[in-house]
């Protein structure tokens, strides 16, 4: 059984930085795709950032480019995401998820195991 485990969220102040931690557990491959996702009140889950299984080349949108960075660690099984120069606007839960590919896909439909979410709040 798979199972994803988000740590790391909390309260900090614009400007500030935060990371998050999912530690995978169960039978996912290191070639799969992984990535972090977010859902803000009253909105459709987003994708944060992306990392294909096969290389390193991650995926940001343009929202958090330059600010995020998603990291993996297969020997550990851990995936992470480094949150920099936080806004209001990246207030949220954010989920870690595994896709059912190797591409770093952005469609939240490809991802089929996820996390329970860890909340992000950076007040205005």
């Amino acid at each position: 059984q798979v199972r994803l485990v988000e740590s790391g969220g909390g309260l900090v102040q614009a400007g500030g930085s935060l990371r998050l931690s999912c530690t995978v557990s169960g039978r996912i491959s290191s070639s799969t795709g992984m990535g972090w996702f977010r859902q803000g009140p009253g909105k459709d889950r987003e994708v944060v950032a992306t990392i294909a299984g096969y290389k390193t080349i991650p995926y940001y949108p343009d929202s958090v480019r330059g600010r995020f960075t998603i990291s993996r660690d297969n020997a550990k099984n851990t995936l992470s995401l480094q949150m920099n120069s936080l806004k209001p606007e990246d207030t949220a839960v954010y989920y870690c998820a595994a896709s059912r590919y190797v591409g770093a896909s952005t469609n939240v439909k490809d991802y089929i195991y996820w996390g329970q979410g860890t909340q992000v709040t950076v007040p205005s």
